[in-house]
């Protein structure tokens, strides 16, 4: 009898150490942050739904898809299941201090990005424009300062509007560090108001410069003379800045006659300048991996990421023609010899 009441408490004792043993487990795989993001195969998006031209040709038999790489804050579960599948990548977390940050500096490239493809698109079809400066946008914020948000827009300083880098400049040249300043923000929709003391810090150069201690941005539209150029893009949550040169591809089908296409899927990848100049980018083998999923024909590759996609792609036996490219114009031409699909 005295037995079987000393064996109910150590029952209840082990039960509850099975289950806080396992609420612990759950917490590591689960709950737990680490220092790592998973990098694997995104999107393969089409373009014409995103980008219209007012007065533009809409003719498109086949299309242009832009190229993502998925990126996901890992927990351990992550992580494990990671080793298993050759597409995924371990990697280090952005140096951002959170992941709105992060997605809103990814948001500014983007934009920044689409700016650059009407440019050049523009530039390329003769196309007479401005660069007019919208807003000025704080990119991250360095751990210690909490005033400032990534993401913020400026929008007056000490009652003077700011609309541009210009004009932050020309006001903060008047300051000193030390010196305190009323900004007004908006933080996602809502107006805020901070007292902000300046900072001094070394700019290009090393010349000394006063400032917020935080790293901005602007954001410019291109504008036509013409409106019936004006461009258009629709609403995204996809982020940087590697879309730049299906960017202009899609947007140069439609300011000019004919169809670039000629009825076969294209996809592609990297940055490009107002010149047309096309620049290397990141997880390129991710992104092959992409536009092969989504029944991609051909990819267009900057030059610098071209050994890494081909390799890629023989890992994989695929026959997506792999177009290495420098230029805009490399581009154009590839799709001027292709014979038009039947």
């Amino acid at each position: 009898m005295s037995g079987s009441k000393l064996r109910q408490p150590l029952s209840s004792k082990r039960s509850w150490l099975y289950l806080l043993c396992f609420i612990l487990f759950v917490y590591v795989l689960v709950y737990m942050p680490t220092p790592y993001v998973i990098n694997a195969p995104g999107s393969a998006d089409e373009l014409k739904p995103m980008v219209t031209v007012s007065g533009g040709d809409p003719t498109e038999k086949g299309t242009f898809m832009m190229t993502t790489v998925a990126v996901s804050y890992a927990n351990m579960a992550m992580l494990i299941g990671s080793v298993f599948d050759d597409n995924e990548e371990i990697g280090p977390k952005p140096a951002q201090s959170d992941r709105k940050e992060y997605e809103a500096e990814q948001l500014y490239y983007m934009n920044s990005s689409q700016s650059s493809a009407v440019a050049a698109a523009y530039h390329r079809a003769g196309i007479a424009y401005s660069i007019e400066p919208q807003y000025v946008f704080v990119i991250n914020v360095p751990e210690d300062i909490t005033q400032i948000h990534g993401g913020d827009r400026f929008v007056k300083l000490d009652g003077q509007p700011v609309d541009s880098f210009e004009q932050l400049e020309k006001l903060l040249n008047s300051k000193k560090a030390g010196d305190i300043v009323n900004v007004v923000f908006d933080r996602a929709g809502a107006t805020v108001e901070q007292q902000i003391t300046l900072r001094s810090f070394q700019g290009a150069g090393g010349k000394p410069r006063v400032g917020f201690g935080v790293s901005i941005g602007e954001v410019q539209k291109v504008a036509p003379t013409n409106p019936a150029h004006e461009v258009h893009f629709a609403s995204t949550s996809i982020g940087g800045p590697s879309a730049g040169l299906m960017f202009t591809l899609e947007i140069y089908n439609q300011l000019t006659k004919g169809d670039l296409t000629k009825g076969y899927r294209i996809a592609g990848t990297g940055a490009i300048d107002i010149k047309g100049n096309v620049g290397v980018i990141g997880g390129v083998q991710h992104k092959v991996v992409a536009a092969q999923a989504k029944g991609a024909e051909m990819f267009f590759v900057p030059q610098g990421n071209y050994a890494e996609a081909k390799k890629q792609l023989q890992k994989m036996h695929s026959t997506m023609k792999l177009i290495p490219v420098s230029t805009l114009d490399d581009a154009l031409q590839e799709l001027n010899k292709l014979p038009a699909k039947a």
